[in-house]
């Protein structure tokens, strides 16, 4: 079951990513909506523990890549999208703090944790402050998405010393992806467009989300 549903989601992945050069509508109707179900069959046949919080990551996720396929259709399919990754982002978060240990003798403290945030923080407030004056009406609700999208980020760079080294870098790898293809999106969306951009944003979210889920679950199969 574990491979089966690995090599699902890999399969939707790529048609899905595959579907944006090859212009198909019909390959991209039946293959987004799909990456997240996989992947919660690979979670499902893969953690010894499953988390709620992570389960509930994985919907909003779903709902939020369901949601965005329409934009085009509507403003408010954007907005509901944005609110569904907004949650997932939350969840992920919560899930970080339940997937790691409770000794904090070996995490970082004080200095070492600004050091490690301010990357972060900086590329995340750096990116705001550029497309702040293209945002219109949505700058307050994407401000707020931006904001929880850096602490869902940190809060996995948080857990350096609190969980299994394969978990703790899967974990935060799989964040920075998430982060850098939300990135990519709203470059795209509302600054400039970019060269090949559905195909550079899909392969760091899948990415992400994989690496997440993955990590998540070498705490709990390794803890």
């Amino acid at each position: 079951m574990k491979r089966i549903s690995l090599l699902l989601f890999v399969a939707v992945s790529v048609g899905e990513i595959l579907s944006g050069f090859l212009g198909s509508t019909d390959l991209h109707m039946v293959c987004k909506p799909l990456i997240m179900v996989t992947l919660g069959l690979y979670y499902f046949s893969s953690a010894e523990y499953r988390s709620t919080m992570v389960w509930l990551a994985i919907f909003f996720s779903f709902a939020g890549d369901t949601l965005l396929m329409f934009e085009s259709r509507h403003p408010s399919f954007f907005m509901m999208g944005l609110g569904g990754f907004l949650l997932t982002h939350i969840f992920y978060m919560i899930a970080y703090r339940q997937h790691q240990i409770e000794s904090e003798e070996n995490s970082l403290k004080g200095v070492q944790k600004i050091r490690f945030s301010f990357p972060i923080v900086l590329a995340g407030t750096g990116l705001i402050v550029i497309l702040l004056p293209t945002l219109g009406a949505l700058k307050i609700p994407v401000v707020i998405y931006a904001l929880i999208l850096i602490l869902m980020v940190l809060n996995s760079v948080f857990r350096f010393g609190r969980t299994v080294n394969k978990s703790f870098w899967l974990v935060f790898v799989g964040s920075v992806l998430f982060m850098l293809s939300d990135s990519l999106l709203a470059i795209n969306k509302f600054l400039n467009p970019i060269s090949s951009a559905g195909f550079w944003i899909m392969s760091s979210y899948v990415l992400a989300q994989f690496f997440i889920v993955k990590g998540l679950c070498e705490h709990v199969n390794n803890k």
